[in-house]
């Protein structure tokens, strides 16, 4: 597979492929494709995956994109302004990331549900809580909404996040929340009660634009009208 990612803020990756090569990818993730791309759906993992994945928000099932007899040509558009990564996955080189920031990948790369071993985290950590480990091996895409910060955290180092800004991180690092301090704190900093704490060693990606704290802002003005 060969790729190019172009349009920033609103960015597309397009893949040209060899003939038999499969992509996989969410649903809709799909732009625009040569005729002789053939697209299966089909669940992935198993019963158990499959539930997983219900439970984490995403589809039971993917689509599977084959060039037919010759190279073909298949473009995926980022669903929301800001950029696109490709990852090289590899064993050891696992990443997990926001559960809505799958795009597309090579065949090879396995999906799977991640949860935090902290049961804290699950009730107030939000989009800390169930995110997607990709693992095997191959190219991996990755939307990110807005601008992608990245920092590398040695072993012991933390970063504090407020919650839904931190798009993928290495899965040597762990999560999970923290309060915000004091009462007075958690009811007037407009902040909420708790933020999210991750540990290295590894690489973390922060977004600078998370759609649902776009769409909180958004939804203000649509019910005010003001």
């Amino acid at each position: 597979m060969r790729y190019q990612i172009v349009g920033e803020p609103l960015p597309v990756v397009i893949c040209d492929v060899d003939a038999g090569e499969t992509l996989i990818t969410e649903k809709g993730a799909m732009s625009w494709m040569t005729p002789n791309m053939k697209m299966e759906t089909q669940g992935t993992g198993g019963f158990g995956k499959m539930m997983g994945r219900m439970f984490s928000g995403e589809s039971m099932f993917q689509n599977r994109y084959t060039a037919m007899g010759a190279p073909g040509q298949i473009a995926f558009a980022s669903s929301f302004p800001g950029s696109i990564k490709a990852f090289d996955i590899a064993p050891g080189r696992e990443i997990v990331v926001q559960k809505s920031g799958f795009l597309a990948s090579e065949q090879s790369v396995e999906l799977s549900v991640f949860f935090q071993k902290k049961f804290g985290a699950g009730l107030f950590g939000g989009e800390g809580f169930i995110m997607q480990r990709l693992s095997g091996h191959g190219t991996a895409f990755v939307e990110i909404d807005g601008y992608a910060i990245e920092y590398n955290l040695a072993p012991g180092q933390q970063i504090i996040v407020d919650t839904g800004y931190v798009a993928l991180m290495d899965a040597s690092c762990s999560m999970d929340i923290q309060s915000v301090g004091s009462m007075k704190n958690a009811l007037l900093g407009g902040e909420g009660l708790f933020n999210t704490v991750i540990t290295g060693p590894g690489r973390v990606i922060l977004q600078t634009m998370p759609a649902n704290a776009v769409a909180s802002v958004l939804s203000r003005y649509i019910v005010t009208g003001k």
